[in-house]
This record gives structure tokens, C-alpha cells and sequence, in this order.
């Protein structure tokens, strides 16, 4: 075997570094594509009551990430806690399956959204373009990206800091144009029956919070890249706390400043979601010359955002693969710059590939099913592990344990039940589709469940 299987990537990521991947992916496409689909869901302002709501369950669902950060300090995130979490050669090591199963579905699709995202900032710029010409556009976008991270990761960590600055830069200046052109009057413009809450309003209420919660994805980013950070007990879980807190100041006055400047009904249309409603934003303020020259941050804020996601979905592949869960080529590190190169690769050009595909209900059903396998099945590793393994080093212990963990659960439960049910069976279908694929090869392989494990 060569030295490259054995091989061990450095740890590279401090907390600025570790802050910034979480960010760039949090900051990237979302906020920039989202708010007209935000506006539209509850007809007005009052939906960014789902981004409340999605902020709670993420701070909640944070400290689970935290602590299983700061215990079990290997890449792979997610893999690695469900097969810690509920034993690695049994349900464990069924967990860890499903887990790769819905992200080899979903993780190269969440990729390609911000994809999208770029083809459509690139409107504006491009405006004689076909919507088959930017789609190929931004699918070049994710082989750039790939190229971006096809080097040691002390590179990495420098290209992630500047993106950052990119995204933050983006950030900052819709914030101040808000702030100097606000207008109350637009911004607080309810519709007549904004707080008249039926059944109704509540399964709307669920939608703009899946699509906030859309939005915060990414602040456990760095978990996924756990054998790259330094003194991983300390830095993960301030990494993803900290990115949290930031990201959702951020959000709310971005968010603000697009309302107070553009009324909500000129862009929360039917057709709304493809808007670049930024560009609007900057061109009735300082005029398109101007909107044209912010367009091109906007589109720098969203690579930042491909880089962060691609450099830890990337290791995750990987991660099962040395684990000897998945094909072993996907455990090989680069000779000489010491990344995981085939997983780099594969996942990317999946994520570049699934630009063209229509998203939309896709994605959410997607969506539902990693609810089901990563984030609720988190926390039942949590659980798992302070009942079976109460010795275990623990560098940082859940605040006010299991309080934030059951919040966490009851606020993906909402939701799942504010979601429609295709998409919920759309969901359920692909799980028991990787039940089957795992069955099929256990028995092949004659391991659990067909085979006694001591």
C-alpha cells in the first residue's frame, strides 16, 4: 500500500480560519437568492419570523455539533458520530451508511444551488445570455472551484480568510446602503392579515423556516474537516457558535436593508425566486453602472461559498473510506500536497454536473431526508454516547444538557410536518431505497446484520 493511504492531513485551521469556512458557506449563495422565495411563503415582512425560528433551532442544533466536534476530532462529521454514536459495527455502521447514501444524493445538489445562484447574478452582466449558457457558466464556476482546492491546505486556509473578506465586504455594503435609504414604510409594510395565524399560516410559517434553515447551513462546516484544526476541543465548538451568532446579525440587517430599499411586492412574485434582487437593490439606489460593478462581489461572495462547501463535503467521502465503510480509493491523499484528491475530485464534478438539473422539490425532498439521518440522528448519538460512554473526554460539554438537544429535535420535527407530504414521501423513498442497498451489501459481504458481530 502506498504511503499515500497511510498518509495524515495536517492541522492547519485556528479559529479564524475554522470561523471563516463556516461563514463563507453560510454568507454565500443564501441570502443573496432566498429572499424573495422568503417573502413569498407568508405574503410579506412577517416571514422573517421563519428565520427566527431557524435561528433557534440552529443554535440549538449547534451545541449537539459542538460537543461531538470537540470528543470526536476526525474528519468526516456526521459519519463519524452516527457510527460513534451508535456503535460502530452494528446500527452504527447502518447509520454511517445512510448518512453517505443521502449525501452522495444531496451534498453535490446543495453545491449546484449556489451554482445557480451564480448563473443567475450573472444576468445582469450578461443580459443577451440564454439561461442554458449561464447554467454552463456556473457549472465552470465549480471546476474552478475545484482547481481553488487542488493544493496543501495551509493554502486553504489563506484563500478561505480572503473569500471571507469577500463575502463580508458584500455584506457590508448592502448594510450601509440600507441603512442610509431605509425606508420604514417599506420595510414594515404588512399585508392586512400578517399576524392572523390559522393552520394555514403555520405550515407557511414551517416553509420560511426550512428556507432560513437553508440559509445556515454551514455552521458546522468545519466539523467535516476535524483532522485539519488545531486544538480541535476549543476551536470547533467557538468556530461554529461564534459563525452562528455573526451569520444571523448579519442576515437580519441584509435582510432589512433589501426591504427598506425595494418593496418586498416588486420582487416576492410568483417568478420571484430567480430575481437578483441585489442588483435591484444597488441599481435604483447608485444606478446599473454601479449595480453591474456590485454584482461582481456578489458573485465572488458565492465561490466563497462553493469553496467552503466543496472543502468539506470533500472529506467526507474520504472520511468513510479510511473508515473501510466506502471504496478505498476515496481514502487516498495526494502524494505530495497531502489532501484527499479522488474525493475532491468525484464530488465536485457530481456538484458541477447537477447545475442542469431542476432543483426545487428535488432538493427539498432531499432536505427532509438529511433532517431524518444527520440532524435528528445526531442527536440520538449525542444521547447514545453520554449513556454508553459517560468517560469519554469531552473538551466541551452541551449547555444545560439535554435541553438545547430536545429543542434541537422538536424543531426539525416542525420542520418535517409543515413539509408536503410528496416531498415527505419522496424522502422516505430514498431512505428505504439505501435501506435496500445496504442490506444487499451486507449480506454480499456477509457483515452485519447478516453476520454475529462480537
Amino acid at each position: 500500500m502506498s504511503s499515500s493511504d497511510h498518509a495524515q492531513p495536517e492541522r492547519r485551521f485556528g479559529l479564524l480560519q475554522a470561523t471563516a469556512l463556516n461563514m463563507s458557506n453560510m454568507l454565500g449563495a443564501g441570502p443573496f437568492i432566498t429572499i424573495p422565495a422568503l417573502m413569498m411563503t407568508m405574503g410579506g415582512p412577517q416571514s422573517m419570523l421563519g428565520w427566527g425560528v431557524a435561528l433557534i433551532v440552529a443554535l440549538a442544533d449547534g451545541l449537539v455539533w459542538s460537543e461531538l466536534g470537540a470528543a470526536l476530532q476526525k474528519s468526516g462529521g456526521s459519519y463519524v458520530y452516527l457510527r460513534e454514536g451508535y456503535g460502530r459495527e452494528k446500527w452504527g455502521r447502518f447509520m454511517g451508511f445512510l448518512f453517505i447514501w443521502q449525501f452522495i444524493l444531496s451534498g453535490p445538489l446543495e453545491l449546484a444551488t449556489a451554482y445557480v445562484g451564480v448563473a443567475q447574478y450573472l444576468q445582469p452582466l450578461w443580459p443577451q445570455s440564454s439561461d442554458f449558457t449561464r447554467l454552463c457558466a456556473g457549472a465552470g464556476v465549480g471546476l474552478f472551484v475545484i482547481f481553488l482546492l487542488y493544493r496543501r491546505i495551509e493554502s486553504i486556509g489563506r484563500i478561505t480568510v480572503a473569500l471571507w473578506a469577500g463575502a463580508l465586504l458584500a455584506m457590508g455594503v448592502v448594510i450601509v446602503t440600507g441603512v442610509m435609504h431605509f425606508d420604514a414604510s417599506l420595510a414594515f409594510d404588512f399585508p392586512e392579515d400578517a399576524w392572523q395565524f390559522d393552520t394555514t399560516k403555520w405550515i407557511a410559517l414551517g416553509a420560511a423556516a426550512r428556507i432560513g434553515m437553508y440559509d445556515y447551513l454551514g455552521y458546522y462546516d468545519i466539523c467535516f474537516i476535524g483532522d485539519e484544526v488545531k486544538r480541535p476541543g476549543r476551536v470547533i465548538p467557538r468556530a461554529v457558535m461564534l459563525s452562528l451568532v455573526l451569520v444571523a446579525l448579519i442576515y437580519f440587517a441584509v435582510n432589512l436593508s433589501i426591504i427598506g430599499v425595494v418593496p418586498w411586492r416588486e420582487f416576492a412574485t410568483a417568478e420571484g425566486v430567480s430575481k437578483p434582487v441585489v442588483t435591484m437593490m444597488m441599481a435604483k439606489i447608485y444606478g446599473s453602472d454601479f449595480a453591474q460593478l456590485f454584482t461582481v462581489l456578489v458573485l465572488w461572495t458565492m465561490v466563497a461559498c462553493c469553496f467552503a462547501m466543496l472543502l468539506g463535503y470533500s472529506r467526507i467521502p474520504y472520511a468513510a473510506a479510511r473508515d473501510g465503510s466506502f471504496f478505498k480509493i476515496f481514502g487516498r491523499l495526494h502524494p505530495r500536497l497531502g489532501f484527499p484528491h479522488v474525493s475532491l475530485i468525484v464530488v465536485g464534478l457530481i456538484a458541477a454536473c447537477a447545475t442542469f438539473v431542476k432543483l426545487g422539490t428535488l432538493i427539498d425532498a432531499l432536505l427532509t431526508t438529511r433532517i431524518v439521518v444527520q440532524f435528528s440522528g445526531q442527536i440520538g448519538a449525542l444521547v447514545m454516547l453520554r449513556r454508553v460512554k459517560p468517560e469519554m473526554e469531552r473538551p466541551f460539554r452541551m449547555w444545560l444538557y439535554p435541553l438545547p438537544a430536545l429543542l434541537a429535535l422538536l424543531g426539525w420535527v416542525y420542520l418535517l410536518v409543515t413539509t408536503d407530504r410528496g416531498l415527505l414521501g419522496y424522502g422516505a423513498l430514498a431512505l428505504l431505497a439505501g435501506t435496500g442497498v445496504f442490506m444487499l451489501w451486507s449480506w454480499k459481504s456477509r457483515s452485519w446484520p447478516f453476520a454475529e458481530v462480537k
